[in-house]
């Protein structure tokens, strides 16, 4: 059959499509792992912590709730306007007495019928409004609300030290994975030179130059460092996959840029003050909360003002001898007002307030001994920190002695064990020391960056840290 114009032009546009198609797929995993392949800098991921952490946004949620909270306190201050309608049909029977209050009997208003029927029945109605407003409570509700922000306070201050924790442990992670890529770097290079010695020892072992077993312990110790090198590449996966869940991208792949930690930060620091610590200041913020809640139990027992106006209209189909219809009493039509004022005062709640002001005097010993735990348990991290860091400083200086006296004496004992002077022993553990100082060697300075970040969050700022890990 041919084909017209028409299918010829459908048919080219089915082709454009496809293609076009098919090159936006082939580029979509190419700009995917461009995007994963971006390495994140140590400012990178501490944004990407405190923004995308569920900690984080889970305090921020509960501080802007307790936030909140404030403003409903304060809605106390507000009168209060209850309207009301109703509509019943119900009988007329009605006796003297007194009942005390419950919610179950539904009292009956007017003069006694003389009337025990129950067939006999009337509508009623009812329609009205209420205006109560608590003028005088001599503080209660200011106190309450003092409370709130008090509680407002703490919610915030453990918001910051959620952000903080996180992003402390998004900059140990970065550190952690830099660690762990130096150990890969050292464990490869050890791999690489037992294989150059592998390759001499067989070649020395074919010519009988040596016993075969120089060659079973050079395929020994590479077999090792192979080993080595597996459990490093392992460390340094499980590494990233700690820092993705740490900037809150569990799963995504990450790298990292070394950026200024090759290098050794400035470990001249000035003490700090611990009680700046968001720790500390949450706990004081606890101490304030419970503070605020005595003075509010102290407003607890005082007398109340309220004044009420009210406005009500009824009907009933019930007629009273000598007293004219007012219709069926589906519609009200009966009008009342009244303006008052009433004087509370609980007399036996007294009981019950001294009994809590017990319990929160109690509770303000305990937040306080805890506030004073938490400023002793800063000041002991900070001190032990900054030994750390001294520590830490020192090792990063004498590593590189390590490395070079570990790499000469490697060079001479495998130039005498090429002589013949030396034996395959010698050179195994010759080697082994020099794995261990290059590790040793590559991870020193992280160690005084590491100790670095501990003095930062000892003191509850990691402006320190970030600053300095921020130069070119």
């Amino acid at each position: 059959m041919r084909r017209g114009p028409f299918s010829n032009r459908r048919r080219f546009y089915i082709d454009l499509v496809l293609l076009v198609t098919a090159a936006l797929l082939t580029s979509l995993p190419l700009a995917a792992q461009g995007l994963a392949a971006a390495p994140l800098t140590l400012s990178d991921a501490v944004q990407l912590a405190v923004r995308n952490y569920p900690a984080i946004r889970e305090t921020r949620a509960r501080a802007q709730a307790a936030e909140a909270r404030i403003d409903v306190d304060r809605t106390a201050y507000l009168p209060r306007l209850d309207l009301l309608w109703q509509e019943n049909r119900a009988t007329t029977n009605n006796v003297f007495g007194l009942l005390l209050p419950q919610p179950v009997v539904p009292p009956v208003s007017g003069p006694v019928l003389g009337t025990r029927s129950l067939s006999d029945s009337i509508w009623g109605s009812a329609a009205g409004a209420l205006l109560t407003w608590e003028a005088v409570d001599f503080g209660e509700r200011r106190a309450r609300v003092e409370v709130a922000r008090a509680q407002s306070v703490l919610a915030r201050s453990q918001s910051v030290l959620a952000e903080l924790e996180v992003a402390a442990a998004a900059a140990d992670a970065f550190l952690t994975v830099l660690a762990a890529d130096e150990g890969v770097r050292a464990a490869r290079a050890n791999v690489n030179r037992l294989e150059v010695f592998d390759t001499s020892v067989r070649t020395l072992v074919q010519h009988q130059l040596r016993p075969g077993a120089d060659q079973s312990r050079a395929d020994a110790e590479l077999a090792v460092a192979k080993n080595q090198l597996s459990q490093a590449v392992q460390s340094a996966a499980s590494a990233r996959a700690t820092l993705a869940e740490a900037t809150g991208m569990a799963g995504a792949a990450v790298d990292v840029a070394p950026g200024s930690f090759q290098t050794t930060p400035d470990t001249a620091l000035q003490p700090g003050d611990v009680k700046s610590h968001p720790a500390a200041q949450a706990e004081h913020a606890a101490v304030d909360v419970v503070h605020a809640q005595e003075h509010e139990l102290g407003r607890a027992y005082l007398p109340k003002i309220t004044l009420q106006s009210a406005f009500a209209v009824r009907g009933t189909g019930a007629t009273l001898p000598g007293v004219p219809s007012s219709g069926n009493g589906s519609w009200p039509n009966v009008p009342n007002w009244a303006v008052g004022a009433s004087i509370t005062f609980p007399a036996f709640d007294i009981f019950s307030v001294q009994a809590r002001r017990r319990a929160v005097d109690q509770d303000a010993i305990a937040e306080a001994a805890r506030y004073d735990r938490t400023v002793q348990g800063l000041t002991t991290q900070e001190v032990k920190a900054r030994a750390l860091l001294s520590s830490a400083a020192e090792i990063a200086k004498n590593t590189p002695v390590e490395r070079q006296a570990a790499s000469e004496g490697e060079n001479q004992i495998r130039a005498r064990y090429q002589s013949g002077l030396a034996n395959v022993a010698e050179v195994a553990d010759a080697q082994r020391l020099l794995a261990q100082a290059e590790a040793d060697d590559a991870i020193a300075h992280l160690g005084v960056w590491r100790a670095l970040l501990a003095v930062a969050q000892a003191r509850g700022d990691l402006t320190l840290f970030l600053d300095q890990a921020a130069r070119p």
